[in-house]
């Protein structure tokens, strides 16, 4: 394959887009070798420094694996979710679903916790009200996703202590004891962190990885609070659209 010289667009990026566009089209899939540097520089008639900028590039941002060995690979495709600040809050079930693939959630923490003072005023909690904390691991075709930390006020969510909430969406949980559908987010933020031993260990990631942190107030489909989540997400199995 014959790539254009003439073009402003550098030689490596033509790879890299060349090669992001088979893995998206499926004719690389996942855990499937893609062709060695030496293949690649004789594929496109370029350098094999050419060829591994470009691969290099794709492992930057989590479609490839390099390893040690035993060559490159290609990585699970990322899980993309579409979110509209103030409106239009889609579930990580929901997000699966319209990407053609399988939700699960496996519980690791589920308890009753006081609130602090920033979820007590969102909230309108008095002195006295708790929260029930619910922490699970979202994976999707089980693939680890997303460490998910949940704060539901206790007065009107105690079902959550006692729900089965393996594989479930809560969500839709919501709507089943409450008719309510969190429809909305007061506050959304988003920024990146690392990944300390814990959340690398629930995430099956390394210890130092980038995580995206989405820190969300959700509203009914009222305009009153519901709860507040704080996830954990894998950036390199992850994709927001705005």
């Amino acid at each position: 394959m014959k790539l254009n010289e003439d073009a402003l667009t550098p030689l490596y990026k033509q790879i890299t887009d060349v090669l992001k566009a088979d893995i998206q089209s499926g004719r690389y899939h996942t855990g499937d070798k893609i062709p060695s540097e030496a293949e690649l520089s004789q594929i496109y008639s370029v350098s094999r420094i050419t060829v591994r900028r470009a691969v290099e590039d794709l492992a930057n941002e989590g479609y490839l694996t390099k390893r040690q060995g035993k060559g490159t690979f290609v990585n699970p495709r990322k899980l993309a979710r579409k979110i509209c600040p103030e409106s239009n809050v889609q579930s990580f079930t929901e997000a699966c679903r319209a990407d053609g693939r399988e939700a699960s959630a496996h519980v690791l923490t589920r308890d009753v916790v006081a609130p602090s003072q920033e979820a007590r005023e969102f909230l309108q909690l008095g002195d006295s009200d708790e929260l029930v904390y619910v922490k699970r691991v979202r994976c999707a075709d089980g693939i680890p996703i997303m460490l998910e930390n949940n704060y539901f006020p206790t007065d009107r969510f105690a079902f959550m202590l006692s729900e089965e909430l393996e594989d479930v969406s809560e969500f839709e949980l919501i709507k089943k004891h409450l008719d309510l559908t969190p429809s909305a987010t007061a506050l959304c933020t988003l920024e990146i962190v690392l990944a300390d031993a814990e959340k690398a260990d629930a995430l099956q990631v390394a210890v130092g990885d980038p995580l995206f942190y989405e820190d969300n107030y959700f509203l009914d489909e009222y305009g009153n609070p519901l709860f507040l989540g704080q996830q954990y997400i894998a950036g390199s199995r992850y994709i927001f659209n705005i």
